[in-house]
């Protein structure tokens, strides 16, 4: 698995996550994240910083075998900011993340509630 690969554009992080997910690659999501993203998972729960983040991605790949893309919502731009969404495939409602763009070009994850009940 290439967890090398950054994503160019907001969008592209959530292929990553899949694809990094898929192959059990918990460091490889956690470097989806700024060092200190917040990630509003497990539900209830708040979790702060990469390392805490990847913690939480191994317990989650223990217990989720196997994860699909969903259909991507329009991208909302503000600068160097960018609000992406999903439609939840598992019945959650949906999935929505705040990117930031890094100095190279490319995004990383600064919150991300990936379950929003309807």
């Amino acid at each position: 698995m290439d967890t090398t690969k950054k994503a160019m554009t907001p969008e592209e992080i959530s292929r990553l996550f899949v694809e990094r997910a898929n192959a059990g690659d918990a460091a490889g999501l956690a470097e989806l994240y700024e060092p200190d993203a917040v990630l509003a998972y497990p539900p209830g729960s708040t979790t702060v910083g990469r390392d805490a983040i990847r913690a939480v991605c191994e317990q989650m790949l223990r217990h989720v075998p196997r994860f699909e893309v969903e259909e991507a919502l329009p991208t909302v731009h503000h600068g160097d900011l960018a609000l992406t969404s999903t439609k939840a495939k598992d019945g959650t409602g949906g999935r929505v993340q705040v990117v930031r763009r890094q100095p190279d070009g490319s995004w990383l994850r600064v919150i991300d509630r990936p379950e929003q009940r309807d």
